[in-house]
């Protein structure tokens, strides 16, 4: 076995790319040489001080790229040179914003890291309506897209409607999904250096897409309920922040629901630092738990966001955002130089699938398989630390002793399940582990093959990491 050991001072990014871009070196260098057996990772991970998620995330980076291969039971050894010529080449754009899943997903692995809507047979009904777009408007599917449809406009002021509060059509605009829409309000509210507040765990790819328009983030600090106000404060006051992007239901991933009394708290911290809201409801409005929207406490400040991805059909890319008064003109002129402009087609198919009530038919579907499918998560899952929700399509989930979140990840890779490791819903660089992952069970038609998938994730959270393949 080599004695090989990494500097953490080298290079730059995640630790587990400059560990892994060291080892590579080695390699071509000749100090690790064919055959060489890498140290063990829990090993390693004790000799150079970081955790063993680090290092197994190294290790899998290096049999991504072909240089290593494994053996359980017998270690990681470095390949030889005629296998080399299949190496993945390294993409810093990929490593730098693409998180901790695969670009390309590996295939024949149920897919537990997606939460998009539930397949109930929604694909007849949109392809209906599209069918009817087509016969009626074959000019506009030809053309670009000039003019928003009242029905568009209407469409999302009843998907973004909550209890009594309802925004003006005046104020809407159609997006390609919630993701783009954030895009667009960002590129509108700040500046290349400008900063966005983030929680330490949250949907990440709102950072990275701020980090490639040049944004920084800012972390504040949140508890099982969201947001700290007073650390949102100290924030906003210290870090002067542009906008704050903000679940204020049913967060990604941690599931927290801010109470109403918080959420009075951020308003006025964010009107007295003039901190723009940026409201994503995608899931809120799934639960629909009646507590007042941030964009009904403050819609001079709050951009809500709302689409159709998690409960209706994640392919028609369908979303809206409800914008302060005066400031829709300038998130439409950014969503045009952001997405390249929105498509007739889906956003006619987005507006005909609200106003004709076939989107709420279909979430109601969506949310009773939803539910279904939790109440096997509660049985199967009973006496574990965990956290989840009958109308949200994923649970987030405390590891035990000696469990690390990467190592876990990989342990259900091997038995061809793919879920989140804690990492992929950290947007700027954290000393915080919390030895959690995320689990989605919105994947497959059939609630049986969904079920099979949630036994092998509950299986191997009840083995040793020591008796599966991730530790090598």
């Amino acid at each position: 076995m080599t004695n090989w050991l990494p500097s953490l001072n080298i290079g730059t990014g995640p630790l587990y790319v400059r560990i892994a871009d060291e080892a590579e070196n080695a390699i071509k260098s000749g100090a690790l040489a064919h055959g060489a057996k890498l140290p063990p990772q829990r090993d390693l991970a004790y000799d150079v001080g970081v955790t063993i998620g680090t290092i197994s995330r190294a290790y899998a980076l290096l049999r991504e790229r072909g240089l290593v291969n494994g053996e359980v039971g017998r270690g990681t050894y470095v390949q030889g040179s005629d296998d080399q010529g299949s190496a993945t080449p390294r993409d810093p754009v990929s490593i730098t914003y693409g998180g901790t899943r695969a670009i390309i997903p590996p295939p024949g692995k149920l897919r537990f890291d997606t939460t998009a809507a539930i397949d109930v047979g929604q694909a007849e009904v949109v392809g209906r309506i599209m069918a009817e777009i087509a016969s009626a408007h074959p000019g506009e599917i030809s053309s670009y897209t000039r003019t928003l449809s009242p029905d568009w406009l209407e469409a999302g002021r009843q998907w973004l409607s909550s209890g009594s509060w309802t925004p003006d059509a005046e104020q809407i605009l159609p997006q390609l999904g919630v993701h783009a829409g954030i895009n667009a309000v960002v590129a509108a509210v700040s500046g290349a250096g400008d900063r966005i507040v983030c929680e330490h765990l949250t949907y990440s790819q709102v950072s990275r897409s701020a980090n490639l328009m040049g944004r920084q983030i800012t972390l504040v600090d949140s508890d099982q309920d969201g947001i700290l106000p007073e650390d949102f404060e100290r924030v906003c006051a210290r870090e002067h922040p542009k906008a704050a992007f903000i679940m204020s239901s049913g967060q990604n991933p941690t599931l927290a629901c801010l109470p109403m009394s918080r959420r009075k708290e951020i308003v006025d911290i964010a009107r007295k630092y003039n901190v723009w809201l940026i409201e994503d409801y995608l899931y809120g409005g799934m639960i629909a738990d009646g507590i007042p929207l941030l964009a009904e406490l403050a819609p001079d400040r709050t951009f809500l966001l709302n689409g159709l991805s998690k409960c209706v059909a994640a392919g028609v890319r369908g979303g809206w955002v409800a914008c302060p008064p005066h400031m829709s003109q300038r998130v439409r002129v950014t969503q045009k130089m952001v997405t390249g402009g929105l498509p007739f087609l889906l956003a006619e198919l987005s507006a005909r699938l609200v106003l004709s009530g076939a989107a709420g038919e279909i979430r109601s579907k969506v949310l009773a398989e939803i539910g279904a499918r939790e109440a096997v998560v509660r049985e199967l899952f009973a006496g574990k630390d965990f956290r989840s929700h009958p109308r949200l399509p994923f649970f987030w989930l405390k590891l035990p002793e000696p469990w690390m979140s990467g190592t876990f990840k990989q342990a259900v890779l091997d038995a061809d399940v793919l879920i989140d490791d804690e990492d992929e819903f950290k947007p700027a660089r954290s000393s915080r582990v919390y030895h959690h992952v995320r689990v989605g069970f919105s994947e497959g038609r059939e609630r049986s093959i969904s079920i099979e998938g949630l036994k092998t994730v509950r299986r191997i959270l009840d083995q040793s990491p020591l008796g599966t393949s991730a530790i090598v």
